[in-house]
């Protein structure tokens, strides 16, 4: 469904008249209409394509509506069905919304009343979608940001996101690929469809073309249902495929035909559905590498590599890092009812030189941490060098690989940040932190002289 909210709309009845009449109504409101005279060809189409809205006679020769609409039901058809009859009674109305009909309309049907009831179920539709897309970002973060870096990131994701060009986001781990994709969703024309996602990585190699298509039922050993796939779900919408680069190769030439045509076939059928979808992938890996290794299609590459956004890593963004701090702790502290904490200006600059190798993902994680060993409301530095044990250790060892300047001024720092991590280790008793580093406690005083490291101050602070 579009913004513009044209409906495309399957209209069942055994009478010629009805069905001109029907779609011509709806075809000069915008929308499109499809129409069937029985009930068998009415469920073939909706099994064919996914249909916005299903109106259906219920008195029919053969098979009536209300057979149609339990069919419908049974086999799984998303679309909300809307039952009409000139021979209507409170029975028939009851039994109609019992079997999962939206609304049941009496004949003659006035134009105003028919456009009105197609706009409400599209209004219906919405909401179920907003609300499910709702219930699935509870406890997901929005995108936080001060510095310059994510300012520019934001500028792309602006000018792409109004287009249907395809985007590919690169990232590591934990940056955020799947939030920029839902940014794009939302602040695209697609923004009323649905958003459905698929991690290529986390699907089983047997059953990524079941997602991805879906399945009939019976069409194999577990099939017992009808499955809609992920094309299908995102018509009219936005489909992400997280970690395409995971992709097996046989699905990625599948993956192709699909984007060329706009056409999927689920297992075990025999019919192509025509579907509307805005694909986003996203990958941690260099897809031009396994294009090189023949991990990955060039062809495939080429439809998907139309846009790409570079997602910083967090040690790449660190202005960002105390407003990040902040959108946490409120948000966990929400989730779990708990007071707010403060962070204290040391906590929050220890937390600024950390390395973050798991990304905003692990700032999250740490954040709430931090709150649950957090006292009296305050988080402090030896929280957080208790929430990171080794977190001098680390910060020592990606120094030499994250830092700037020299290379001798990159081992100073290295050997400063070794020096200190030790220290702390050993509650700054200087024969064991000699020890451990294997030199004279005569030695080590000098170079803590040598490096500008101030003993007592070092104390002070921890």
């Amino acid at each position: 469904m579009n913004n513009t909210a044209k409906a495309d709309i399957l209209i069942v009845d055994d009478e010629a008249n009805t069905l001109a009449s029907l779609s011509r109504a709806f075809r000069l409101a915008g929308h499109e209409a499809t129409v069937s005279d029985n009930a068998a060809r009415a469920l073939e189409l909706a099994l064919s394509r996914p249909f916005d809205l299903i109106l259906s006679d219920v008195v029919m020769p053969n098979r009536d509506g209300l057979a149609l609409l339990e069919d419908l039901k049974t086999q799984g058809v998303q679309a909300p069905v809307v039952m009409m009859s000139g021979q209507a009674h409170i029975d028939m109305a009851v039994k109609a919304t019992r079997l999962g009909a939206l609304d049941f309309l009496e004949k003659p049907i006035s134009t105003d009343k028919l456009l009105l009831t197609v706009e409400n179920a599209l209004k219906l539709k919405r909401l179920e979608v907003e609300n499910r897309d709702l219930q699935e970002r509870i406890g997901k973060h929005e995108i936080v940001w001060t510095g310059e870096v994510m300012r520019r990131l934001i500028g792309q994701i602006e000018r792409v996101a109004s287009s249907e060009s395809r985007v590919c986001i690169f990232g590591e781990t934990g940056t955020g690929k799947e939030l920029v994709a839902r940014t794009l969703h939302a602040k695209s024309p697609r923004r009323n469809g649905p958003f459905v996602t698929l991690n290529c990585a986390a699907v089983p190699a047997e059953l990524i073309e079941s997602e991805l298509f879906g399945h009939e039922k019976g069409s194999f050993t577990g099939a017992a249902n009808r499955h809609a796939g992920k094309f299908e779900q995102a018509h009219h919408g936005t489909l992400f495929l997280d970690e395409i680069g995971d992709m097996p190769l046989p699905m990625q030439a599948k993956l192709l035909r699909v984007l060329e045509e706009g056409e999927v076939e689920r297992i075990g059928g025999d019919k192509t559905i025509t579907v509307d979808v805005r694909v986003l992938v996203a990958t941690h890996r260099n897809l031009e590498e396994l294009v090189k290794e023949g991990k990955f299609r060039q062809d495939l590459l080429h439809r998907v590599y139309v846009f790409p956004i570079m997602l910083p890593p967090l040690r790449e963004r660190r202005e960002d890092i105390s407003a990040l701090i902040e959108h946490f702790a409120s948000q966990v502290a929400a989730q779990n009812n708990w007071k707010p904490s403060i962070f204290s200006p040391e906590a929050i600059e220890t937390l600024q030189q950390y390395s973050w190798p798991g990304n905003v993902r692990e700032l999250r994680n740490v954040v709430e941490r931090l709150l649950l060993l957090s006292v009296g409301g305050q988080v402090d530095r030896e929280a957080v060098e208790m929430a990171i044990p080794d977190l001098h250790k680390r910060a020592a060892n990606t120094i030499l690989a994250n830092g700037s300047g020299t290379l001798a001024d990159r081992v100073s720092e290295f050997e400063k940040a070794t020096i200190v991590s030790e220290l702390k280790a050993h509650s700054f008793n200087m024969t064991g932190t000699a020890k451990a580093l294997g030199l004279e406690r005569s030695h080590l005083y000098k170079k803590c002289q040598q490096l500008g490291i101030n003993l007592p101050e070092v104390r002070r602070e921890s």
